[in-house]
C-alpha cells in the first residue's frame, strides 16, 4: 500500500502525480475503517482527502503553516503527517487528539476546536513572516458554515487591506455540488484566472496605466467585470482578496495546480489570496453521503452495517430538553427558540418541524444569537437559546451587555456542561457555573437528574431575568420527567439524606448537578447529609446556613471549575453570615482536562464514588464513623 510509505509530507512529494488519486482512496478507506473502531468525526474528514493531499504536495509544511478552522476534518492532515500508526488513539486519553493541536506535532501550525478562528490566526502567522523577513505561506482552511462566524469576515476585513500579505484562505465549501460540465468549466476559467498570462498581463497593464490613473481605474473596473462573467461574482473580491474558483475539491489535477498558483501569487506579495473548493462530507461511503449528519461524530460501528440508531430507553439531557421546549411553545405562544448553528446537537430537530415559524438558526454566529435573543426579549418574547456551554463563552459580552443589564427574560439551555469525554478541552462545559454567577440579574440552576431538568427548565422560563440552566452530555440516571410542566421554589433546594452520626463527626455534602447519584453513594459509606442544591444563584442560603449549624464538616461538589464555582459561592455565603465551618471544595481542578473516557477523566479528577471517599477522609480523617469500615469495599 502507497499510503504505508507515507509518513512525511516529503514522501508524498516523491509520488508522481498520476499516484494519487489511488492514494487518496487509500487514505479514505483507512480513515473510515479507522473511525469505525475508535469513534470520531467522519463525514467531514471523508469530504477533505484530497484537499488534504494537494495542500501537502504543494506547500512546504510546516514551514508554510496550514491552521484547519474548527479541526474536526483535520484528520487526513494528522495520517499524512506522521501520526498513522496513532490513529488506534484517536480520542482516547493519552491518545491522538481529534483535533489540531501544536503540543502533538510541528505540522499543527494552531490548535482549534472552535469555528471561525482560522483566518484570524492565519493572518497573524502570515503578519509574523513579513515582520521577520520570511519566505513563508500561511493557509486558512475554513468551511462554509464557519464562514458565518462574525470572526471571520472581522479577520478579512483586516487582511484585505494588506496589499502583500502571505496568506491564502480556502474554503471547503461543502454544501453544495458542481455537476461534471460546470465543474470543468469552472476548473478551467479559475486556472486561467490564477495563471502565469492573467496575472502578467495584469501586471503589465498596471504598469502602463499607472501614468494614467483614470484609466487606471476604468481598466480596473472593467477586469472586475470581466472577472465577473467568468467566475462567480463573491462577496470576497470586494473584502479586497484574489478570488478564484470555485472548482472541484475531489479533482486533484484541479487542486494542484490551482494552489500551486495561489502559493506562487501569495510568495510574489499579490495580497491575500482566496480559493473556493466544493467538497462533498461523507466522500466514498455511501451510507455517510446519504446521511452526512447522522455520521457527522459516530460512535463505534460496523462500517458494513452503518451506524445503528440508539436503543437505549434512558433519554438524554438534549432529549429531555427537545420535548420540554415542545410542550412549553405549545402552553405558551411567545417562546421561541434559537440555535447557534447546532439543530441536532442541542435537540431541536422535532421543535423546528413543529413550530418552524418559531425556530431561529442564526448560524455560527453566538454573539449574534445572544443579542438577537435579547432584541426579541424586548418585544415581549420569550426567547430560549439552546447553546453549548463551551460556546457560550463565546458570546459573554453580549451575555452581559445585552441581556444581563437589561435584565431581560432569556433563559439558556447549556447542553455539554461539565466534561465532555472524547472532545477534549475544547468542548468542555467547566466555567460557565464561575463566569455566570458573578453576572447581576443572572439566575443560574444545576438539575441533578433528567426529571429535574424538566421542572428546572419550566422554572426558569417563567422568570422574569435571564437564566441558565445546565445539564451534561447524554443520560443521567435515567429518572422519568412528569409530562406536566411543573415549577420548584426559586432558590430552594432539599436535603436528601440525613446523617444519623453524632455531634462532633457529622458531614453534610452540598451538591450540585448530576454528581448528587455519587454523593448519595458516598454518604451511605460515611454517614453524611446530602443536599441537593439545585440552585447556584439565588443559592439557598438558608439552607447552607442550617447545614452549617448542625453538621461539623461541610463538603461542596460540582462538575465545574472549583475556582468561583458553586463551592466558592458557599463560602461567600458562610462568610456573610459570620460562620466559621470546614469545607471542602471538589470540582474540576485548575487545569485543562484532557480529551478521554468520560468516566476516566471523572475518576482522575477525583469525582468518582472512590475519588470523592478518598477525599473526604483525607480531609476529615477525625470525623469517619463506624461505618467507614467498609471503605474501598
Amino acid at each position: 500500500m502507497t499510503l504505508n510509505s507515507i509518513n512525511t509530507p516529503a514522501d508524498l512529494k516523491k509520488l508522481p502525480r498520476e499516484e494519487l488519486p489511488a492514494l487518496a482512496e487509500e487514505l479514505r478507506q483507512f480513515i473510515l475503517d479507522s473511525v469505525s473502531k475508535t469513534g470520531g468525526h467522519l463525514s467531514s474528514n471523508l469530504g477533505t482527502v484530497e484537499l488534504s493531499i494537494a495542500l501537502h504536495y504543494v506547500f512546504d509544511t510546516p514551514h508554510d503553516r496550514i491552521v484547519w478552522d474548527v479541526g474536526h476534518q483535520s484528520y487526513p492532515h494528522k495520517i499524512l503527517t506522521g501520526r498513522r500508526d496513532r490513529m488506534s488513539t484517536l480520542r482516547q486519553f493519552n491518545g491522538l487528539s481529534g483535533f489540531p493541536r501544536r503540543s502533538e506535532s510541528n505540522y499543527d501550525a494552531f490548535g482549534t476546536g472552535h469555528s471561525s478562528t482560522s483566518i484570524s490566526a492565519a493572518m497573524g502567522m502570515a503578519r509574523a513572516f513579513q515582520t521577520k523577513g520570511e519566505k513563508r505561506v500561511a493557509v486558512a482552511v475554513i468551511g462554509d458554515s464557519a464562514m458565518t462566524g462574525g470572526m471571520a469576515f472581522e479577520a478579512m476585513n483586516n487582511a484585505g487591506v494588506c496589499d502583500e500579505l502571505p496568506l491564502v484562505v480556502i474554503l471547503n465549501d461543502n454544501d453544495m455540488s458542481i455537476s461534471p460540465a460546470v465543474g470543468a468549466l469552472n476548473r478551467h476559467l479559475a486556472r486561467l484566472l490564477s495563471g502565469n498570462i492573467y496575472s502578467a498581463t495584469k501586471k503589465g497593464i498596471d504598469s502602463v496605466l499607472s501614468i494614467a490613473p483614470p484609466l487606471r481605474e476604468f481598466a480596473k473596473r472593467l477586469e472586475d467585470h470581466a472577472k465577473g462573467m467568468v467566475s462567480p461574482s463573491t462577496i470576497f473580491q470586494e473584502f479586497g482578496f484574489n478570488y478564484f474558483g470555485p472548482i472541484d475539491g475531489h479533482d486533484l489535477d484541479a487542486l494542484i495546480p490551482m494552489l500551486q498558483n495561489v502559493r506562487r501569487l501569495a510568495l510574489e506579495g499579490r495580497g491575500p489570496q482566496f480559493l473556493h473548493v466544493v467538497t462533498r462530507k461523507g466522500q466514498g461511503y455511501e451510507l455517510a453521503e446519504a446521511d452526512p449528519v447522522l455520521y457527522h461524530g459516530p460512535s463505534k460501528f460496523n462500517p458494513e452495517k452503518g451506524v445503528v440508531s440508539n436503543t437505549s430507553a434512558k433519554k438524554t439531557f438534549t432529549e429531555v430538553f427537545g420535548e420540554w421546549l415542545c410542550d412549553m411553545a405549545r402552553a405558551d405562544p411567545l417562546l421561541i427558540g434559537i440555535t447557534p448553528a447546532m439543530r441536532e446537537g442541542s435537540g431541536l430537530v422535532e421543535f423546528e418541524k413543529n413550530f418552524p415559524k418559531r425556530y431561529y438558526d442564526v448560524g455560527i454566529a453566538e454573539q449574534h444569537a445572544v443579542t438577537f435573543a435579547a432584541g426579541m426579549a424586548c418585544e415581549g418574547m420569550k426567547p430560549v437559546v439552546a447553546i453549548y456551554s463551551t460556546f457560550l463563552q463565546r458570546a459573554y459580552d453580549q451575555l452581559i451587555h445585552d441581556v444581563a443589564i437589561q435584565d431581560l427574560p432569556v433563559l439558556f439551555a447549556l447542553d455539554r456542561a461539565g466534561l465532555v469525554g472524547a472532545d477534549g478541552a475544547t468542548h468542555a462545559g467547566v466555567y460557565d457555573i464561575p463566569f455566570l454567577r458573578c453576572i447581576p440579574n443572572m439566575l443560574v440552576m444545576t438539575p441533578a437528574d433528567e426529571a429535574e431538568s424538566r421542572d428546572l427548565l419550566t422554572t426558569a422560563f417563567h422568570q422574569q431575568h435571564p437564566s441558565a440552566v445546565r445539564y451534561p452530555r447524554g443520560a443521567g440516571v435515567g429518572t422519568i420527567p412528569s409530562k406536566e410542566l411543573r415549577t420548584i421554589a426559586l432558590g430552594k433546594g432539599e436535603v436528601r439524606r440525613q446523617s444519623h452520626a453524632p455531634n462532633g463527626q457529622r458531614i453534610a455534602i452540598l451538591a450540585f448537578g448530576t454528581l448528587l447519584y455519587p454523593a448519595l453513594e458516598v454518604a451511605e459509606k460515611l454517614d453524611a447529609t446530602v443536599a441537593n442544591m439545585r440552585f447556584v444563584k439565588p443559592l439557598d442560603v438558608e439552607l447552607v446556613q442550617a447545614l452549617a449549624n448542625d453538621h461539623d464538616y461541610l463538603v461542596t461538589i460540582e462538575d465545574g471549575a472549583i475556582q468561583g464555582g458553586a463551592g466558592s459561592a458557599c463560602l461567600e455565603a458562610l462568610s456573610s453570615l459570620g460562620l466559621s465551618k470546614s469545607l471542602l471544595q471538589l470540582g474540576i481542578p485548575d487545569e485543562f482536562v484532557e480529551h478521554g473516557d468520560y468516566k476516566l477523566l471523572m475518576a482522575n479528577c477525583g469525582l468518582d464514588v472512590d475519588g470523592i471517599t478518598k477525599s473526604i477522609s483525607e480531609r476529615f480523617p477525625t470525623a469517619l464513623t463506624t461505618n467507614t469500615t467498609s471503605l474501598g469495599k
